[in-house]
């Protein structure tokens, strides 16, 4: 997959989820089984929030070349989304999450591995 591909799936994850948990987050963590108190809602909000600017990073970041800032970039991205797979991987198993749980979970591990591809060395096409 290339890396502006990628990108652009975050982009879109991030806007689908980003929106919604912003504006109805009650509603949303429903869907996932888990219910919310003011706090929870308030904190359900304040992760809304970084969804956006996950989207912003992610869409605005998607040309970027090889440079230190795309390795940055790539790397911030990669540790959220390995950090989430954990934390969302302990609320499913601790029953916090209903079946779409691992929904979630897999959209995690599936960033937080693909951006990992592109931590590692690249061959150079001669």
């Amino acid at each position: 997959m290339k890396f502006q591909t990628l990108m652009i799936i975050k982009a879109v994850v991030c806007l689908s989820l980003g929106v919604p948990i912003l504006l109805a987050p009650i509603f949303l963590y429903s869907l996932f089984g888990a219910s919310l108190n003011p706090g929870g809602v308030f904190a359900a909000r304040e992760y809304g929030a970084s969804l956006i600017g996950n989207l912003m990073v992610t869409w605005f970041a998607r040309n970027a070349i090889e440079s230190e800032a795309r390795r940055a970039i790539i790397l911030g991205l990669c540790v959220y989304d390995a950090i989430g797979f954990v934390i969302t991987l302990i609320a499913q198993i601790t029953g916090v999450l209903g079946p779409l749980g691992w929904f979630a979970m897999a959209i995690y591990l599936f960033f937080a591995i693909g951006f990992g591809y592109f931590l590692l060395p690249q061959k150079k096409v001669a």
